[in-house]
C-alpha cells in the first residue's frame, strides 16, 4: 500500500521494531547500543515488566483454573492473542476453534502465542539446545521440507553469542559428544548446566546403553539420558570468556532475586523468582536511543511506491478495557517485524507487502508433541525443578529420516500434569468429584488415607514428551479474512493446519519406542488416546490412535530461502521485496529440526542485526561531492 506524503507531525526514527518479545528486544538492544535511534511498537501491555506487575501476573496464575501457558496474562480485546483453552475436541474426532484464530484445518493448530511486552518468551519452557547441522538440508539430505540457505558453520557464532545474552546453562562437551554439535575448541557455556533430576537418574540408571530398534528390521539406537541447555540461572562458569566469567541476571526491578534456579517447579506459566531468562531482562539494558511504546496495534506497514518502506500506521490505544482508540504514523529508516510467526505474515498480508513468491504466511510449522505417561515402581520425585531437564537424543538424525519425522524425547519432570491435569486431577478424583457437575459426587477419600494414596501415586509419575520436527508444506497457512475483524477493526489470522504422513509416521514410530522404554523401565504405562473434550489433536494413523499437543514453536510463515522466486525473506531476513523492511523471528526457519527453536531464534536475530547496522550505516553515510572539471 503506498502512503501520502508525510506529514509533519509523524515522528522519525532510524529504526521501527514491530514487537517487544525476544527478537524484536533484541535488535533494539543491538541497534540502540550502535546509536541508533529506535523505536518498538508493542501491540499488548506493559504492566509485567515492573516487580509489582510480576507478582500480579503471579497472583493470577496461582488463582487461574487450568495452569496453561496464557494462565498469569490478563485478556485484551484491543490486542486478543490465542488460548490453548481455545480448542475442543468433538466426541467423535474433530475439534472446534472458539477464540482468536479462525481455524479451517483437518486438524488444529494447538499453539498459543502472547501479545505483551515481552511477548511469548514470557511463558516459556526455557530449553535453549542448539539445532543438529543436518537440520538445516532435510531436502537436499534426506528428501522433505526446504532447506536453509545457511548452514550450522554460518550461524554457529552467532548460537555463542545468543547463549551470552539469553545466559545458557548447558554441557558443551557432553552436547558434542552424545548429540555430534560443533563448539570451537575449548568452549564453555555461560554457567555450568542444570543438575539432573533425581527421575532423570532413575531412567539413565535402567536406559543408558541399552540398545533398541525402533522396527525389527531397523538398526539399532543405543539410548543415553542427555542434560538438556537452558536459558536459566545455574552456578556461573568460572572459565567463561577467557576466565572473566558470567554474571547471572536476577529478576527486573528486584536485580539480586531470582540469581538461581531454585526448582518452583511453575517456570511455565511463570517463573516465581525470575530465574528463567525472559526478554524484559535485555529491555533493562537497553540504551537511553531505544523507545518503547506499548498499547500500539501495528496495522499496517506504510510503502513510499518504489519499493522502499516508508514507516508504520498503528492504533494507539489507553484502555485496554475501552474501544477508544486513535490512528497514528512512525517513519523510520528501516522496519522490522519481529511480532510473531503469526502476526508478522498477518501484517505483511494486511499490508498486501512481500509476496512477490506467493509464501507469505505459507509453510506454518510447529514441533507436534505426542504425550506418553505411566508410573514408576517407586517414588520418582515428580513437581520439582524445571519441566524437563534431560532428554533421550538419539532420535534426532540419522537415516531413519527419509522415512519419519525425527524425534526429541523430552523426561517430563512434572508427572502428569500436562496429559491429565495432575496433581489438582488426581486430588479431586480421589476426594470423589468427577468434574461432571451433572454427576453426583462420589465417595472420596480424606485425611491419613488421602495422603498416603495421592503420596503413593502423584509420587511415582513420570512422562515422556515426544517432539517432532515438522516439515515445510504450503498447504499449512496464515491467511486473513476482512470478514472476521477484531475490536480495532483489523481481520484476525485464519489458520490452516494438518500434519503429513511424514509427521504422521514419525509419531507411530515414538509410540513404539515409548512401548519399548515402559518395558525397558518395568514401568506402568498408562497413555490412552481417545476423542473427547480434552483432544482437539486426536487422530488415527494407520491401525492406531494418537493424540498431539501444540508446543508453541510457531515458525515458517516468511521462510527464508536463497531466491525471491519461492521465498520471502533472503539470508538475513530481509524482505526480497522492500530493501529496508525486515521479517525477523521463527517465521523466517524453513526448516526448524527438533530442538525447541528460541535459541536459534535468537542466534538468526543478531547474525540479522549486524546486516541492519551496515543497512543503516550506508544510508547515513555522507554523499560524496564531485566538483565540476577544472575548479580548484
Amino acid at each position: 500500500m503506498t502512503a501520502g506524503p508525510a506529514r509533519p507531525a509523524t515522528p522519525r526514527y532510524d529504526v521501527v521494531v514491530v514487537g517487544a518479545g525476544l527478537a524484536g528486544s533484541l535488535v533494539a538492544k543491538r541497534l540502540g547500543d550502535r546509536g541508533w535511534r529506535v523505536l518498538v511498537l508493542e501491540a499488548g501491555t506493559r504492566t509485567l515488566d515492573s516487580w509489582p506487575g510480576h507478582l500480579d501476573a503471579l497472583d493470577t496464575a496461582h488463582a487461574a483454573l487450568a495452569k496453561v501457558p496464557n494462565a498469569p496474562y490478563r485478556r485484551n480485546p484491543a490486542a486478543p492473542f490465542p488460548d490453548v483453552l481455545d480448542l475442543t475436541g468433538l466426541p467423535d474426532g474433530g475439534y472446534r476453534a472458539d477464540g482468536y484464530f479462525l481455524q479451517n484445518g483437518p486438524l488444529p493448530y494447538g499453539s498459543d502465542h502472547l501479545r505483551a511486552t515481552g511477548g511469548t518468551a514470557l511463558h516459556w519452557m526455557g530449553l535453549a539446545p542448539r539445532m543438529h547441522p543436518d537440520d538445516f538440508h532435510v531436502r537436499r539430505a534426506y528428501g522433505y521440507g526446504r532447506d536453509w540457505p545457511l548452514a550450522y558453520d554460518d550461524l554457529e557464532p552467532h548460537y555463542r553469542a545468543a547463549e551470552r545474552e539469553l545466559g545458557v546453562a548447558g554441557d558443551a562437551d557432553e552436547q558434542r559428544d552424545a548429540i555430534g554439535l560443533p563448539f570451537p575448541p575449548g568452549y564453555g557455556y555461560p554457567m555450568h548446566k542444570i543438575p539432573r533430576s533425581y527421575l532423570d537418574s532413575v531412567i539413565a540408571a535402567r536406559l543408558d546403553g541399552v540398545r533398541l530398534r525402533e522396527a525389527p528390521d531397523a538398526p539399532e539406537t543405543t539410548l543415553r539420558v542427555v542434560t538438556t541447555p537452558h536459558a536459566r540461572n545455574s552456578t556461573p562458569n568460572p572459565g567463561y570468556d577467557s576466565g572473566r566469567g558470567h554474571r547471572p541476571r536476577g529478576a527486573v526491578g528486584t536485580p539480586n532475586y531470582g540469581e538461581r534456579c531454585v526448582g518452583h517447579a511453575f517456570c511455565v506459566p511463570i517463573c516465581p523468582v525470575q530465574a528463567k531468562y525472559t526478554p524484559l531482562k535485555t529491555q533493562a539494558t537497553w540504551s537511553d536511543d531505544v523507545t518503547l511504546v506499548a498499547h500500539a496495534v501495528v496495522s499496517r506497514v506504510l510503502t513510499a511506491g518504489n519499493g522502499r518502506v516508508l514507516g508504520v500506521e498503528y492504533q494507539r490505544y489507553d484502555d485496554p478495557a475501552s474501544p477508544a482508540h486513535t490512528t497514528r504514523t512512525a517513519e523510520a529508516d528501516l522496519v522490522v517485524l519481529a511480532a510473531h510467526a503469526v502476526e508478522n505474515a498477518k501484517l505483511l498480508l494486511l499490508s498486501g507487502l512481500a509476496d512477490a513468491s506467493g509464501q507469505v504466511g505459507r509453510n506454518l510449522m510447529d514441533h507436534p508433541v505426542l504425550l506418553t505417561w505411566g508410573l514408576l515402581d517407586h517414588p520418582a520425585g515428580p513437581f520439582r525443578g524445571p519441566g524437563s531437564t534431560s532428554g533421550l537424543e538419539c532420535f534426532r538424525t540419522g537415516p531413519a529420516r527419509r522415512d519419519r519425522a525425527p524425534f526429541r524425547v523430552e523426561i517430563g519432570n512434572w508427572g502428569w500434569s500436562w496429559p491429565a491435569g495432575s496433581p489438582s486431577g488426581d486430588v479431586s478424583r480421589l476426594l470423589g468429584i468427577t468434574g461432571d457437575p451433572s454427576q453426583p459426587r462420589g465417595k472420596g477419600l480424606f485425611g491419613a488415607r488421602l495422603r498416603r494414596e495421592l503420596g503413593h501415586f502423584v509420587g511415582r509419575q513420570f512422562s515422556f514428551q515426544f517432539a517432532f520436527e515438522q516439515d515445510a508444506e504450503s498447504r499449512n497457512r496464515v491467511t486473513v479474512d476482512p470478514r472476521h475483524r477484531d475490536r480495532l477493526g483489523i481481520p484476525r489470522p485464519v489458520l490452516t493446519y494438518d500434519l503429513s504422513d511424514h509427521v504422521k509416521r514419525g509419531i507411530a514410530s515414538a509410540k513404539a519406542v515409548s512401548d519399548q522404554l515402559f518395558r525397558l523401565l518395568g514401568a506402568e504405562d498408562h497413555t490412552a488416546y481417545a476423542p473427547g473434550t480434552s483432544a482437539p489433536g486426536w487422530f488415527r494413523h494407520g491401525d492406531g490412535a494418537f493424540e498431539f499437543k501444540g508446543a508453541g514453536h510457531a515458525a515458517g510463515t516468511h521462510v527464508m530461502g536463497a531466491s525471491r522466486a519461492d521465498s520471502v525473506v533472503d539470508p538475513w531476513q530481509r524482505c526480497w521485496d522492500h530493501p529496508n523492511l525486515y521479517a525477523v523471528g521463527c517465521g523466517s526457519m524453513p526448516s526448524v529440526g527438533t530442538s525447541n527453536p528460541s535459541l536459534t531464534m535468537a542466534a538468526l536475530t543478531l547474525r540479522s542485526c549486524e546486516r541492519m547496522h551496515r543497512d543503516l550505516t550506508e544510508l547515513h553515510r555522507p554523499a560524496a561531492l564531485r566538483l565540476p572539471e577544472g575548479r580548484p
